[in-house]
């Protein structure tokens, strides 16, 4: 059963600051998107894994999202995303366990209120983990993502032709909180695993 334990005021900024971040990036090409808001999240669970750094004093250092998304629009990734976080990843201690269960929470049950966001935070930090293998990342992806984005179509499509829209909405809810929701059940036996080592 997932844990629906209310998130940890930490946790909380981080999210928020993701979505601040993905609402600021909506013009952007949907692969330079994921490229930035992968790099972000990889960056904030880095710092939390090697140093035990507050996520506010991190989201301090990464500043507004605004600036982040304006570099990003000029052409260049901020270098100091790029640079290792303090030393390479250490075995996984709390903070990066958290992280991890966050994440999970996130595609179980954040998706049931905030459908497109929060699957997009947790796969944001599934991706940046070193818990799970490329493999199993990927199929996360597929499964949270495909079920979303048809979801995201058929509203669409029930908006523009049908005026019967209540059913095929509630389809379309029920696609895009499915899919995240299989996602964190495939990644759900990895939480009592070992980490992934590079």
């Amino acid at each position: 059963m997932a844990d629906t334990a209310p998130l940890a005021h930490t946790d909380v900024l981080v999210l928020d600051y993701l979505a601040a971040l993905w609402a600021e990036t909506e013009d952007l090409a949907p692969e330079l998107r994921d490229e930035l808001m992968t790099t972000v999240a990889d960056y904030v669970a880095r710092r939390r894994a090697a140093g035990g750094e507050q996520p506010e004093r991190i989201i301090r250092r990464l500043g507004p999202p605004e600036d982040l998304a304006a570099a990003v629009r000029r052409g260049r990734m901020p270098p100091h995303l790029r640079l290792p976080a303090l030393a390479p990843v250490a075995p996984v201690g709390p903070a990066s366990g958290t992280t991890d269960y966050v994440a999970v929470t996130l595609l179980i049950v954040g998706a049931v209120f905030l459908p497109l966001v929060a699957p997009l935070a947790g796969m944001a930090l599934v991706t940046g983990s070193p818990r799970w293998t490329p493999a199993q990342k990927a199929a996360a992806w597929v499964l949270a993502a495909t079920p979303s984005l048809c979801g995201m179509l058929l509203m669409a499509g029930a908006v523009l032709i049908s005026s019967e829209i209540g059913p095929v909405m509630l389809l379309a809810y029920l696609a895009m909180v499915g899919g995240p929701f299989i996602a964190g059940l495939t990644l759900l036996p990895g939480l009592s695993a070992r980490p992934q080592t590079a």
